[in-house]
Protein backbone atom coordinates (compact mmCIF):
# COMPACT_ATOMS: atom_id res chain seq x y z
CA UNK A 1 0.00 0.00 0.00
CA UNK A 2 1.57 3.46 -0.78
CA UNK A 3 1.37 6.30 1.76
CA UNK A 4 -0.10 9.41 1.08
CA UNK A 5 2.72 11.48 2.67
CA UNK A 6 6.18 12.45 1.54
CA UNK A 7 9.30 11.31 3.55
CA UNK A 8 12.53 13.40 4.37
CA UNK A 9 15.07 12.92 1.86
CA UNK A 10 18.17 11.95 3.13
CA UNK A 11 20.33 12.21 0.56
CA UNK A 12 20.18 15.74 0.71
CA UNK A 13 22.02 16.02 3.79
CA UNK A 14 25.78 17.04 4.26
CA UNK A 15 27.46 15.00 7.13
CA UNK A 16 30.84 16.48 8.39
CA UNK A 17 33.73 14.72 9.71
CA UNK A 18 33.76 14.90 13.72
CA UNK A 19 36.99 16.46 13.57
CA UNK A 20 35.25 19.84 12.39
CA UNK A 21 33.04 19.20 15.43
CA UNK A 22 33.60 21.49 18.99
CA UNK A 23 33.12 18.80 21.83
CA UNK A 24 32.02 19.69 25.24
CA UNK A 25 33.96 17.29 27.38
CA UNK A 26 37.39 16.00 26.61
CA UNK A 27 39.34 13.35 28.42
CA UNK A 28 40.29 14.96 31.42
CA UNK A 29 36.54 15.39 32.40
CA UNK A 30 36.56 11.33 33.00
CA UNK A 31 37.52 10.06 36.72
CA UNK A 32 40.40 7.47 37.49
CA UNK A 33 39.41 5.65 40.46
CA UNK A 34 41.85 7.21 42.49
CA UNK A 35 40.94 10.82 41.80
CA UNK A 36 38.75 12.54 44.31
CA UNK A 37 35.11 12.92 43.19
CA UNK A 38 32.82 15.48 44.83
CA UNK A 39 31.67 14.32 48.21
CA UNK A 40 28.32 12.67 48.68
CA UNK A 41 26.93 10.89 51.60
CA UNK A 42 24.03 9.30 52.78
CA UNK A 43 23.18 6.48 55.40
CA UNK A 44 21.49 4.52 53.02
CA UNK A 45 24.52 3.61 50.36
CA UNK A 46 25.08 1.43 52.77
CA UNK A 47 22.40 -0.38 52.79
CA UNK A 48 22.34 -0.69 48.68
CA UNK A 49 25.81 -1.49 48.51
CA UNK A 50 25.05 -3.91 51.25
CA UNK A 51 21.94 -5.19 48.91
CA UNK A 52 24.65 -5.78 46.07
CA UNK A 53 26.76 -7.71 47.78
CA UNK A 54 24.02 -10.15 48.89
CA UNK A 55 22.62 -10.02 45.31
CA UNK A 56 26.35 -11.28 44.32
CA UNK A 57 26.97 -13.94 46.43
CA UNK A 58 23.46 -15.68 45.75
CA UNK A 59 23.53 -15.00 42.20
CA UNK A 60 20.57 -12.90 41.60
CA UNK A 61 20.26 -9.66 39.26
CA UNK A 62 22.25 -6.66 39.75
CA UNK A 63 20.78 -4.01 37.02
CA UNK A 64 22.39 -0.62 36.15
CA UNK A 65 20.05 1.05 34.20
CA UNK A 66 21.43 4.67 33.06
CA UNK A 67 20.59 7.92 31.32
CA UNK A 68 23.30 9.39 28.90
CA UNK A 69 24.10 11.79 31.70
CA UNK A 70 25.49 9.15 34.15
CA UNK A 71 28.71 8.30 31.49
CA UNK A 72 29.27 12.51 31.02
CA UNK A 73 29.59 12.77 34.31
CA UNK A 74 32.81 10.70 34.08
CA UNK A 75 32.41 7.67 35.93
CA UNK A 76 33.25 4.94 33.25
CA UNK A 77 36.23 3.33 35.35
CA UNK A 78 33.66 3.17 38.12
CA UNK A 79 30.83 1.60 36.22
CA UNK A 80 33.70 -0.84 34.81
CA UNK A 81 35.23 -1.61 37.99
CA UNK A 82 32.11 -2.90 39.10
CA UNK A 83 31.50 -4.71 36.24
CA UNK A 84 34.59 -6.67 36.21
CA UNK A 85 34.22 -7.19 39.96
CA UNK A 86 30.83 -8.92 39.72
CA UNK A 87 28.82 -6.29 41.29
CA UNK A 88 26.81 -5.20 38.22
CA UNK A 89 25.08 -8.50 35.83
CA UNK A 90 23.13 -6.64 33.76
CA UNK A 91 23.86 -2.53 31.85
CA UNK A 92 21.01 -0.70 30.32
CA UNK A 93 21.15 2.34 28.61
CA UNK A 94 19.43 4.44 26.61
CA UNK A 95 20.84 5.54 22.61
CA UNK A 96 22.47 8.44 23.72
CA UNK A 97 24.48 6.33 25.98
CA UNK A 98 25.63 4.05 23.65
CA UNK A 99 26.54 7.20 21.49
CA UNK A 100 28.38 9.01 24.11
CA UNK A 101 30.25 5.42 24.56
CA UNK A 102 31.49 4.96 21.44
CA UNK A 103 32.53 8.53 20.37
CA UNK A 104 34.79 8.51 23.99
CA UNK A 105 36.16 5.26 22.79
CA UNK A 106 36.91 6.44 19.47
CA UNK A 107 37.94 10.21 19.79
CA UNK A 108 38.61 10.38 23.69
CA UNK A 109 35.61 13.49 23.73
CA UNK A 110 31.66 13.67 23.31
CA UNK A 111 29.19 15.79 23.39
CA UNK A 112 28.42 18.95 21.07
CA UNK A 113 26.64 22.04 21.97
CA UNK A 114 23.18 21.73 20.58
CA UNK A 115 22.65 25.53 21.35
CA UNK A 116 25.53 26.10 18.53
CA UNK A 117 25.16 23.67 15.90
CA UNK A 118 21.29 23.13 15.77
CA UNK A 119 21.46 27.07 14.50
CA UNK A 120 23.42 25.93 11.17
CA UNK A 121 21.67 22.23 11.07
CA UNK A 122 24.89 20.57 11.77
CA UNK A 123 23.46 19.03 15.17
CA UNK A 124 23.94 15.65 15.22
CA UNK A 125 25.58 14.92 11.40
CA UNK A 126 28.77 13.87 12.15
CA UNK A 127 30.33 11.19 9.78
CA UNK A 128 32.17 8.72 11.98
CA UNK A 129 29.35 8.49 15.01
CA UNK A 130 27.03 7.24 11.60
CA UNK A 131 29.61 4.09 11.90
CA UNK A 132 27.19 2.88 14.70
CA UNK A 133 24.40 2.65 12.16
CA UNK A 134 26.22 0.39 10.00
CA UNK A 135 27.28 -1.80 13.19
CA UNK A 136 23.77 -2.04 13.72
CA UNK A 137 22.60 -3.19 10.18
CA UNK A 138 25.47 -5.67 10.22
CA UNK A 139 24.53 -7.65 13.77
CA UNK A 140 22.97 -10.39 11.97
CA UNK A 141 20.74 -11.40 15.11
CA UNK A 142 22.81 -9.38 17.82
CA UNK A 143 21.42 -7.37 20.15
CA UNK A 144 22.32 -3.67 19.99
CA UNK A 145 24.08 -3.24 23.34
CA UNK A 146 26.13 -6.51 22.78
CA UNK A 147 27.07 -5.66 18.82
CA UNK A 148 28.68 -2.45 19.11
CA UNK A 149 30.55 -3.64 22.73
CA UNK A 150 31.92 -6.47 20.27
CA UNK A 151 33.07 -3.78 17.35
CA UNK A 152 34.24 -1.56 19.75
CA UNK A 153 36.33 -4.32 21.69
CA UNK A 154 37.90 -5.97 18.38
CA UNK A 155 38.99 -2.42 16.78
CA UNK A 156 42.03 -0.67 17.77
CA UNK A 157 39.75 3.01 19.08
CA UNK A 158 42.56 4.67 21.30
CA UNK A 159 40.30 4.99 24.57
CA UNK A 160 38.19 1.87 24.13
CA UNK A 161 39.63 0.60 27.81
CA UNK A 162 37.09 3.75 28.96
CA UNK A 163 34.00 1.88 26.91
CA UNK A 164 31.38 0.92 29.33
CA UNK A 165 29.93 -1.47 26.67
CA UNK A 166 32.95 -3.12 25.61
CA UNK A 167 33.65 -3.91 29.12
CA UNK A 168 30.56 -5.29 29.20
CA UNK A 169 31.17 -7.47 26.05
CA UNK A 170 34.38 -8.26 28.04
CA UNK A 171 33.06 -9.96 31.15
CA UNK A 172 30.13 -11.46 29.12
CA UNK A 173 27.63 -9.20 30.94
CA UNK A 174 24.69 -8.01 28.93
CA UNK A 175 24.77 -4.18 27.86
CA UNK A 176 21.34 -3.35 26.45
CA UNK A 177 20.17 -0.36 24.85
CA UNK A 178 16.88 0.64 24.68
CA UNK A 179 16.52 3.09 21.42
CA UNK A 180 13.56 5.48 20.96
CA UNK A 181 13.26 5.78 17.23
CA UNK A 182 13.92 9.87 15.96
CA UNK A 183 15.46 10.25 19.78
CA UNK A 184 19.17 9.78 18.70
CA UNK A 185 21.59 11.90 16.45
CA UNK A 186 22.54 8.46 14.52
CA UNK A 187 18.66 8.14 13.27
CA UNK A 188 19.46 11.93 10.79
CA UNK A 189 21.89 9.54 9.33
CA UNK A 190 21.19 8.31 5.58
CA UNK A 191 22.61 5.27 6.40
CA UNK A 192 19.95 4.48 9.41
CA UNK A 193 17.64 1.38 9.04
CA UNK A 194 14.78 1.67 11.24
CA UNK A 195 13.93 -2.31 10.82
CA UNK A 196 17.56 -2.92 11.80
CA UNK A 197 17.53 -0.46 14.75
CA UNK A 198 14.45 -1.99 15.90
CA UNK A 199 14.83 -5.28 15.72
CA UNK A 200 18.54 -4.54 17.34
CA UNK A 201 17.19 -3.07 20.18
CA UNK A 202 13.75 -5.51 20.65
CA UNK A 203 16.19 -8.22 21.15
CA UNK A 204 18.40 -6.11 23.87
CA UNK A 205 14.42 -5.60 25.35
CA UNK A 206 13.82 -9.34 25.27
CA UNK A 207 17.78 -10.33 27.11
CA UNK A 208 16.77 -7.26 30.05
CA UNK A 209 13.22 -9.46 30.71
CA UNK A 210 15.04 -12.76 30.68
CA UNK A 211 17.29 -10.76 33.41
CA UNK A 212 14.78 -9.40 35.29
CA UNK A 213 13.06 -13.32 35.90
CA UNK A 214 16.37 -13.34 38.42
CA UNK A 215 15.47 -10.50 39.97
CA UNK A 216 14.04 -11.80 43.28
CA UNK A 217 16.72 -11.24 45.75
CA UNK A 218 18.70 -8.43 43.28
CA UNK A 219 19.08 -5.33 42.82
CA UNK A 220 18.09 -2.54 40.28
CA UNK A 221 19.47 0.87 40.17
CA UNK A 222 18.62 3.54 38.02
CA UNK A 223 20.58 6.37 37.40
CA UNK A 224 19.74 9.82 35.96
CA UNK A 225 16.73 7.80 33.71
CA UNK A 226 12.87 9.53 34.04
CA UNK A 227 12.13 7.34 31.27
CA UNK A 228 13.73 5.35 29.34
CA UNK A 229 14.38 3.00 32.82
CA UNK A 230 11.12 2.88 34.53
CA UNK A 231 9.21 2.30 31.29
CA UNK A 232 11.40 -0.68 30.32
CA UNK A 233 11.35 -2.26 33.69
CA UNK A 234 7.69 -1.86 34.33
CA UNK A 235 7.19 -3.76 31.10
CA UNK A 236 9.98 -6.37 31.45
CA UNK A 237 8.97 -6.84 35.15
CA UNK A 238 5.64 -7.95 34.51
CA UNK A 239 6.73 -10.45 31.53
CA UNK A 240 8.74 -11.98 34.32
CA UNK A 241 6.00 -12.03 36.92
CA UNK A 242 4.02 -13.29 34.48
CA UNK A 243 6.06 -16.30 34.17
CA UNK A 244 6.96 -16.76 37.48
CA UNK A 245 3.70 -17.39 38.53
CA UNK A 246 2.92 -19.87 36.17
CA UNK A 247 5.87 -21.82 37.99
CA UNK A 248 4.71 -20.89 41.28
CA UNK A 249 7.63 -18.61 41.98
CA UNK A 250 8.15 -15.08 43.32
CA UNK A 251 9.80 -12.20 42.26
CA UNK A 252 9.22 -9.89 44.94
CA UNK A 253 11.76 -9.26 47.54
CA UNK A 254 14.05 -7.08 45.68
CA UNK A 255 15.52 -4.06 46.53
CA UNK A 256 15.43 -1.04 43.82
CA UNK A 257 17.72 2.59 44.51
CA UNK A 258 16.66 5.78 42.13
CA UNK A 259 19.58 8.22 41.76
CA UNK A 260 18.29 11.09 39.98
CA UNK A 261 18.89 15.24 40.79
CA UNK A 262 15.48 16.10 41.38
CA UNK A 263 14.75 16.54 44.99
CA UNK A 264 11.67 14.65 46.13
CA UNK A 265 11.04 15.96 50.13
CA UNK A 266 8.96 14.26 52.34
CA UNK A 267 8.43 10.63 51.84
CA UNK A 268 9.33 9.25 48.57
CA UNK A 269 7.21 6.11 49.48
CA UNK A 270 3.79 7.48 49.12
CA UNK A 271 1.50 7.78 46.43
CA UNK A 272 0.66 11.13 44.93
CA UNK A 273 -2.49 12.36 43.68
CA UNK A 274 -3.19 13.01 40.38
CA UNK A 275 -3.28 16.71 40.62
CA UNK A 276 0.43 16.87 42.23
CA UNK A 277 2.84 17.56 39.14
CA UNK A 278 5.36 15.03 40.76
CA UNK A 279 2.80 12.40 40.04
CA UNK A 280 4.18 12.49 37.10
CA UNK A 281 7.97 11.85 37.64
CA UNK A 282 7.64 7.90 36.75
CA UNK A 283 10.95 7.06 38.47
CA UNK A 284 9.24 7.82 41.89
CA UNK A 285 5.57 5.92 41.38
CA UNK A 286 7.46 3.25 39.05
CA UNK A 287 10.58 2.35 40.60
CA UNK A 288 10.12 3.05 44.11
CA UNK A 289 6.29 2.71 44.73
CA UNK A 290 4.49 0.64 42.67
CA UNK A 291 6.75 -2.56 41.46
CA UNK A 292 7.89 -2.83 45.68
CA UNK A 293 4.51 -2.71 46.75
CA UNK A 294 4.44 -6.28 47.60
CA UNK A 295 7.75 -7.00 49.43
CA UNK A 296 10.47 -5.21 47.71
CA UNK A 297 12.03 -2.26 49.49
CA UNK A 298 13.40 1.36 47.66
CA UNK A 299 15.45 4.22 48.20
CA UNK A 300 16.10 7.62 46.56
CA UNK A 301 19.30 9.50 46.34
CA UNK A 302 19.63 13.06 45.00
CA UNK A 303 22.88 14.43 44.30
CA UNK A 304 25.56 14.68 41.00
CA UNK A 305 26.31 11.42 39.14
CA UNK A 306 29.68 12.68 39.48
CA UNK A 307 29.35 12.72 43.15
CA UNK A 308 26.50 9.68 43.96
CA UNK A 309 28.22 6.73 41.81
CA UNK A 310 31.50 7.37 43.28
CA UNK A 311 30.30 7.36 46.76
CA UNK A 312 28.14 4.36 46.00
CA UNK A 313 31.56 2.54 44.64
CA UNK A 314 33.45 3.37 47.45
CA UNK A 315 30.27 2.13 49.87
CA UNK A 316 31.21 -1.17 48.29
CA UNK A 317 35.14 -0.91 48.14
CA UNK A 318 34.64 -0.76 52.21
CA UNK A 319 32.49 -4.09 51.93
CA UNK A 320 34.76 -6.24 50.33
Amino acid sequence: MNSKFKAFDRSRLIVKPLAERKNDLALDNWLRLDDDAPPFEHPDLAVVAERLQQARESGAARILMLGAHLLRAGVNRHIIDLMERGLISHLALNGAGAIHDFELARIGATTESVARYIRSGEFGLWKETGLLNDWVNEAEGLGFGEAVGARISEDDFPYRDLSVLAAAYRCSIPATVHVGIGYDIIHEHPNCDGAAVGAASYRDFLVFANTVESLEGGVMLSFGSAVMAPEVYLKALSMARNVAHQQDREIRHFTTAVFDLMPIPGDFHSELPRTEPAYYFRPRKTILIRTVADGGESYYFSGNHRATFPALWRALGSRL
